[in-house]
């Protein structure tokens, strides 16, 4: 099975794709789609909404994994990130059909079995599943990879985590 996960941003939207065979996982491919604060924001999330569909037409996932939103921090971005979070949900319910999203509570949980672990522990639990050498880079693309793994490790997708 090949999972794409995606880390939701407008500045940074994080990727990984993540295979499982048995009980291995294989990194294929991880990074961002990245805008930048030059190019107008529907220009921005035209961008994301290209990067997402080339990124299911390359890898051609059997599921597409989202975290959830949270704002714990940052108020100011919470109406851009869910702007760029539909164009990224568009993408991937036209070409997919459906979509699966998890809490930070859920990703922490599946990864470490704690849901309140660190950041540093799930980039180490990232790192050692797929017996990398070193955490994927930028945050946003370890971030997305680890979302992908939480949706190998949760039953390939719970109906009620279903978009």
């Amino acid at each position: 099975m090949r999972v794409l996960g995606i880390d939701p941003g407008f500045a940074l939207v994080g990727f990984g794709v993540v295979d499982q065979e048995g009980s291995n996982y294989k990194i294929v491919d991880y990074g961002v789609i990245s805008t930048t604060k030059d190019e107008s924001f529907s220009t921005r999330l035209a961008i994301i909404y290209k990067g997402m569909c080339d990124l299911i037409d390359t890898y051609k996932p059997d599921a597409i994994a989202l975290e959830e939103l949270f704002f714990f921090k940052n108020q100011k971005t919470v109406i851009p990130v869910a702007e760029a979070r539909g164009v990224i949900v568009l993408a991937g319910i036209q070409r997919m059909g459906e979509m699966y999203e998890y809490t930070p509570l859920q990703i922490k949980q599946a990864l470490t079995g704690n849901g309140r672990a660190e950041k540093k522990q799930i980039q180490f639990m990232v790192k050692s599943i797929l017996g990398l050498d070193k955490v994927p880079k930028p945050d946003d693309a370890a971030d997305a990879v680890a979302v992908a793994i939480t949706h190998l490790q949760t039953n390939n997708g719970l109906v009620d985590n279903r978009i």
